[in-house]
């Protein structure tokens, strides 16, 4: 008796299987050399962007307390009060190139990349705005800048620069807020809105997984593309996006998204700023509806932003008795882009109040 085991294939039926086998392979062949193909395309690409954009600025070890963390930073200008710039979220300190040179030239002015950005090496997690501003403060000791200064902060830096008033209130004389966070916006989003955030948040691990495979074989590069608002050079687009393409990037950047809440309480018990010198500006034109992401209802996003106009950003005029708002009706919500004039002559307001309220010798 013949069992199953034993039955022979037929001829034309066990070519079939090898054919098979063998598309396969060659597949799982293909699949390899586009890997090892994309990984030194990667390779390529970022040795020949490290070489067309060299460090801006010098690395500063922060000594014994942060082991292994040395930041990016970047001075230029004459005498104080010297200015410290912190970008938003997701944005290296090359973020300023179009505010800092002309700061530079009434004003000393420093730049820095954070933890984990631009030329800085990653540094604890989680990274939070009490992190931050403990390594701010350290960066600026271990470098040799001397106080009191004047912050200036976009978007998501808002909540440091509070929080170092906060921490180390006789370094700070006065403050520019550029468009910056508010501790209370998720909660005062439209229902929908915080619907919308709370699902990207959902992803937002799993992005931060998948990035490093996706930027080491090039594909992160690929798709990235090169576009950008038209009224800025194409290799400065192309320096940011080098900077950002980096692993270290990436979980900083994810992990700064994930405390954002625990950042938010630490800004919220902050308190207010006294009677320092404070400048809010606030961005007054409407996103184009182009450029908002998937699933985002531009209506909710309108009343946001009626909100945040005439609600949060005003509460944050008056966390000064010496503050005040000027809305920026041209721009969106990257005005030291698209209005850098703005954050200049603001920072020079600033610059020349505190003149008058320092002590006379």
């Amino acid at each position: 008796m013949t069992t199953a085991s034993t039955i022979p294939v037929p001829a034309k039926k066990g070519r079939f299987f090898r054919m098979i086998k063998r598309i396969f392979q060659v597949l799982a062949a293909l699949v390899v050399l586009a890997a090892i193909c994309g990984a030194l395309y990667q390779a390529i690409a970022n040795w020949r962007d490290g070489r067309r954009f060299p460090q801006e600025g010098r690395s500063v070890a922060l000594g014994a307390a942060f082991p292994n963390v040395a930041l990016n930073l970047d001075c230029s200008g004459p005498g104080g009060p010297t200015v410290i710039l912190d970008t938003g979220l997701g944005v290296p300190a090359v973020g300023w190139k179009f505010v800092q040179p002309e700061v530079a030239k009434f004003a000393r002015v420093c730049s820095y990349d954070r933890a984990g950005y631009g030329w800085s090496t990653p540094g604890p997690l989680p990274r939070t705005s009490g992190e931050i501003v403990k390594e701010l403060h350290a960066l600026l000791a271990a470098s040799g800048e001397k106080g009191p200064y004047i912050l200036v902060a976009h978007s998501f830096g808002g909540f440091n620069v509070r929080v170092y008033a906060k921490e180390y209130p006789a370094d700070v004389a006065g403050l520019v807020l550029v468009d910056t966070s508010h501790e209370d916006q998720e909660a005062r989003m439209p229902g929908s809105l915080q619907t919308f955030m709370k699902k990207q948040s959902a992803q937002l691990e799993f992005q931060r997984k998948v990035a490093p495979i996706l930027i080491f074989f090039g594909i992160a590069r690929l798709t990235s593309g090169e576009e950008g608002p038209p009224n800025l050079p194409k290799s400065f687009l192309r320096e940011v996006k080098y900077l950002q393409l980096q692993p270290k990037f990436v979980e900083a950047t994810a992990s700064e998204i994930q405390s954002f809440s625990a950042s938010a309480d630490e800004v919220r018990a902050a308190g207010n700023l006294g009677n320092r010198p404070l400048v809010v500006l606030t961005a007054g034109k409407e996103e184009d509806a182009k450029d908002l992401p998937k699933g985002l209802d531009k209506r909710d996003l309108d009343e946001f932003r009626k909100i945040w106009i005439s609600e949060l950003q005003v509460e944050e005029a008056r966390l000064s008795t010496d503050g005040r708002q000027i809305i920026v009706p041209d721009s969106t919500h990257m005005i030291p882009f698209f209005r850098p004039d703005t954050v200049i002559a603001a920072i020079r307001e600033v610059s020349e109040a505190v003149k008058v309220q320092a002590p006379k010798p």
